[in-house]
């Protein structure tokens, strides 16, 4: 029989939250209970507690089984499907937030690396031991902390400890590239690293950090690779958005200039006008 267990999170609205828990659940899927293809609004942790199952994302399908979990990332295709001699049980916790982002490329997952493992212990051997902690138990404390009068600060603590987790988890040589990768590796992975976060105030430093490589020979890479400067090339990008962003009459100029990572509209429109010949307003109304 299959069994499943939701909850939806109804916290008070209070904008965007560094982080905000918004539905868990769990369920014992019977065999072959599929979800997908489909996209999802937010990013949602899967956790196999028992069974197995498969995963699909971005072309790659994952044959997953208990102590293993899967990122499902908002906007982006996927299917899972459970095994039809041993389908999983699995909680799940669905979040988002400013936070949410950077939080789990701490834990080395993304979209193209959505697979992770956690060191728990199962939930008899954590309570023989007196320590019922980890992924095997967040859903019964969330459960729990329904009935508290703190309910939505409780539920947020378990949330940082499972993000906390999934870090402390994260294989330490992830965070070191591999003397194996490419050349062109390093710029796509680069490449990705901006498409992520333009709209934060990046620098090339935090840029050549996130590959692992000297922002100096990271550069050199862009230059061979695309005839410009990293700096040139995360230049260019924010201005091709904020083009785009131009065509919505809703938006000020400081609107899009913040959404691309300039705190100050008049060093954006500078730059807009360096690289497009024209300025954010010249460009909205049509000027040549």
């Amino acid at each position: 029989m299959r069994r499943i267990y939701i909850d939806i999170v109804h916290s008070p609205p209070q904008g965007q939250m560094d982080l905000s828990l918004l539905f868990f659940g769990k369920e014992e899927c019977v065999a072959g209970h599929s979800w997908g293809p489909g996209l999802r609004d937010s990013y949602i942790l899967h956790y196999i507690h028992s069974g197995c199952g498969v995963f699909s994302i971005h072309d790659q399908t994952y044959r997953l089984h208990s102590g293993q979990g899967f990122l499902i990332p908002p906007g982006v295709l996927v299917y899972y499907c459970a095994d039809e001699q041993d389908p999983w049980t699995y909680s799940w916790f669905g979040f988002r937030g400013l936070h949410a982002k950077s939080l789990l490329q701490r834990s080395h997952l993304s979209s193209h690396h959505p697979i992770f493992q956690v060191g728990c212990m199962s939930k008899t051997e954590a309570t023989e031991k007196g320590s019922v902690t980890g992924f095997e138990t967040y859903h019964d404390e969330l459960m729990a902390a329904r009935e508290e009068r703190s309910r939505d600060v409780l539920s947020l603590s378990i949330l940082y400890r499972l993000m906390a987790e999934l870090i402390q988890s994260s294989p330490e040589a992830l965070a070191q590239p591999k003397p194996s990768v490419s050349k062109e590796a390093y710029v796509r992975q680069a490449i990705e690293f901006i498409e992520n976060n333009y709209s934060q105030r990046i620098s090339i430093m935090d840029i050549a950090r996130s590959v692992g490589l000297d922002r100096t020979y990271l550069s050199g890479l862009f230059k061979s690779q695309f005839g410009i400067s990293l700096q040139t090339f995360l230049l260019e990008y924010r201005m091709n958005r904020a083009s785009e962003l131009l065509q919505n009459k809703d938006l000020s100029i400081s609107d899009i200039s913040r959404s691309v990572g300039y705190i100050d509209p008049f060093l954006f429109s500078k730059m807009f006008k360096k690289v497009t010949g024209l300025s954010p307003r010249n460009t909205r109304n049509g000027d040549d």
